[in-house]
């Protein structure tokens, strides 16, 4: 790909925010979109443009990028009214957002019928992955299409991996991933309070874990940064935590695949959705372990 491409990229939340940032800094003609007006005033660059809708991002951009939140808004910027598919530029589509399996392949099948190219390629990281640039990408489509946009994929992530030919594999890793990485901060969060509650320092719980067998993303990451400390701040919420979860229990029983432990561990994530944490963070989940043991793992005083 050439730097003579003009770009465009929708949905500037959390993580498309810093994405949309690197692809800037380097020097990409860029048209950006999102239903929240004011973050674009975040973006003065002179190689930024901003649009009045996804169509309008569409009508300017060869290759168009979106970062949402949710599966139906995917649907509705890409296939709705004034959507991307609309558009008279665009030959290629980008999805960096966790849509799942079906609205993928679905969106993914509606742009091949009009000629414009698709990259399924959802992204793990975190805030911080996508404000450092060393987010994972998870990239299925053609090969040869993700060979070509290969470089400018690896501006916004470090790590860019191909999953498969097929629009859709992309998210069967994801959601796959997504469900490992919630389990593994429910569980170590109970057992961190189960831990406290006998008297360890949770920061040598964390620092010895991590030189042994049960560490894990939560102990290697979210632990430290977001929660000993009581900052709750990782960046990502209750509410996203479980949609991912949930999409991939919908895969498995479509699937037919069992998942008995998934289906128990995602249900714990909608009792906290229903204790009104949602909106939260999703680092808060330890809260519910704390309340029960009557324990909180935090700073001991005079750290």
């Amino acid at each position: 790909m050439t730097s003579k491409k003009v770009l465009g990229f929708i949905g500037l939340g959390n993580m498309g925010y810093h994405m949309a940032k690197h692809l800037i800094r380097n020097q990409y003609e860029i048209k950006l979109y999102d239903i929240n007006r004011s973050i674009l005033d975040d973006f003065k660059e002179d190689n930024v443009g901003i649009a009045s809708s996804p169509k309008d991002v569409a009508d300017q951009a060869d290759i168009v990028l979106v970062s949402l939140p949710t599966p139906q808004v995917v649907k509705k910027v890409a296939l709705g009214e004034d959507g991307i598919i609309s558009g008279n530029k665009v030959s290629t589509y980008i999805d960096l957002s966790t849509s799942g399996k079906d609205v993928s392949a679905e969106v993914g099948e509606a742009f091949l019928k009009k000629g414009i190219k698709v990259l399924d390629s959802p992204v793990s990281g975190g805030v911080s992955g996508a404000e450092k640039g060393t987010l994972a990408l998870m990239v299925a489509g053609e090969k040869k299409l993700f060979e070509e946009h290969y470089e400018m994929l690896k501006l916004i992530g470090s790590k860019v991996m191909y999953a498969g030919d097929q629009i859709g594999q992309g998210q069967v890793i994801k959601v796959i991933n997504n469900l490992l990485s919630s389990s593994a901060l429910a569980l170590t969060s109970e057992a961190m309070v189960l831990g406290v509650k006998a008297g360890l320092d949770p920061n040598t719980m964390i620092d010895i874990l991590n030189v042994s067998s049960g560490r894990n993303s939560a102990t290697e990451d979210k632990f430290k940064k977001s929660v000993i400390n009581r900052k709750f701040d990782y960046g990502f919420s209750t509410n996203l935590a479980y949609k991912d979860m949930k999409l991939c229990m919908e895969l498995a029983e479509k699937m037919e695949v069992p998942m008995f432990l998934g289906q128990h561990i995602t249900h714990f994530w909608r009792y906290s959705i229903t204790q009104g944490n949602g909106e939260e963070d999703y680092t808060r989940i330890i809260n519910h372990f704390e309340k029960w043991a009557d324990i909180e793992v935090g700073e001991l005083d005079g750290e």
